[in-house]
């Protein structure tokens, strides 16, 4: 794993919990020693990310990133293209949640921001290991997009717009 994706890696882990990592931990789940994770944390915080080092591991206190939330429906078929719109154009599918209407709101966390983790999610639908949320709902679910900007976030509406994934408001 590159520097640079490892420190989105680290920004997503710490955005996706509100209890705190600890550095052993970082380091261990990047095959990296601690001293590496500081000055990554060190480059996040200088780059305007807020994260907070306490006696029980890191926490972000607040993300210079932009967040949305979009409402789709595809086919199995089309998940992967999906995907890669969102990845490609520089964003990170967040979770993917559906509205049940016995159970209410289902959600799993995904954090998907590159074409290997595409792959690997792919992969553990395709064998069985697990199916799509959007299945229980006929296709509908939504995905929350975490990107550098609101203008990225723009590019990737536009983009799933003109693929036909969004759902229209009514």
């Amino acid at each position: 794993m590159k520097v640079a994706e490892r420190r989105k890696a680290i920004v997503n882990l710490l955005l996706s919990t509100k209890e705190p990592i600890s550095g052993g931990e970082l380091a261990k789940q990047f095959g990296i020693s601690r001293q590496i994770i500081v000055q990554d944390i060190t480059v996040l915080k200088g780059t305007g990310y807020e994260i907070l080092s306490t006696s029980q591991g890191y926490v972000m206190q607040k993300s210079p990133l932009s967040e949305r939330v979009f409402k789709l429906r595809h086919t199995t078929e089309e998940t992967e293209d999906e995907l890669s719109c969102i990845v490609d154009l520089g964003g990170t599918v967040v979770d993917v949640f559906v509205w049940h209407k016995v159970y209410g709101k289902i959600e799993a966390t995904l954090n998907i921001f590159s074409q290997l983790q595409i792959k690997q999610f792919l992969e553990g639908v395709r064998t069985g290991q697990s199916s799509e949320l959007m299945h229980i709902t006929g296709g509908y679910h939504y995905h929350t997009v975490r990107a550098d900007s609101e203008a990225v976030l723009d590019r990737i509406e536009k983009e799933l717009i003109k693929r036909n994934y969004i759902v229209p408001e009514i």
